[in-house]
């Protein structure tokens, strides 16, 4: 039976022109994934995903005019909206927080390898969230930090009371999320299996009513602070 789908297409949203070359080499040099569109700026992208209609979205976070949070929120408030992967240089990590608030799916650096950007576009593309430890745990660090926001705003007895509902060990999952874990470090703190861990994350996504590692991370640090 032939299982092949279309090829996964993409918007690629980046001011710098020499970013969205780049990007494009790599994208369309994958038999599965399709740049079918490019922007500039925020207003330029809300026309062509209308035009285009495509299934992923690139997007960069800090762009002149309208940014890349404005215009995730845009996009992802229209009826059958795409996926939205971030691009930053973590310059802007309070935007990257609002971009997740807002819907997004996750975030890569621009300085990703090229095969680890395919994944996560082919990752994002299945609705799942992308969101590596090492750069979780960069974006925990700024969300927690005195000049952000989003700690001032965050609630430490709401956060609390939210992961009262895990067990022990659905705890000590999240909080080794929190510390940018990955699920095979996970395992072998807790001395469990990859199965397990992932099984334990499900149920978190579900008790805690969040879409993604960072969001878990946060409550766990809300709650600690």
């Amino acid at each position: 039976m032939d299982t092949r789908r279309d090829p996964v297409r993409i918007v690629i949203v980046d001011d710098e022109q020499l970013v969205r070359m780049a990007l494009r080499l790599v994208i369309d040099g994958e038999p599965d994934l399709s740049v079918v569109a490019e922007a500039a700026d925020g207003d330029a992208a809300i026309t062509v995903v209308k035009e285009h209609r495509p299934d992923v979205v690139l997007m960069d976070v800090r762009m002149p005019g309208r940014d890349g949070l404005s215009t995730t929120r845009e996009l992802l408030a229209r009826p059958a909206p795409p996926r939205v992967l971030m691009l930053t240089t973590f310059d802007s990590d309070d935007l990257v927080l609002g971009a997740l608030h807002a819907g997004a799916l996750g975030f890569v650096l621009k300085d990703t390898p090229p095969p680890h950007i395919l994944d996560a576009v082919r990752t994002v593309a299945d609705g799942n969230p992308v969101l590596s430890p090492a750069a979780t745990a960069r974006v925990i660090a700024a969300a927690t930090s005195p000049r952000s926001s989003h700690a001032r705003g965050s609630s430490r007895e709401a956060a609390r009371k939210q992961l009262s509902a895990l067990t022990e060990r659905e705890l000590q999952t999240a909080r080794a999320i929190a510390d940018g874990l990955g699920n095979p470090e996970i395992a072998q703190r807790l001395h469990i299996s990859i199965a397990t861990v992932k099984a334990h994350t499900g149920n978190l996504f579900a008790k805690l009513a969040v879409e993604n590692r960072v969001q878990i991370a946060l409550l766990v640090r809300d709650a600690e602070e």
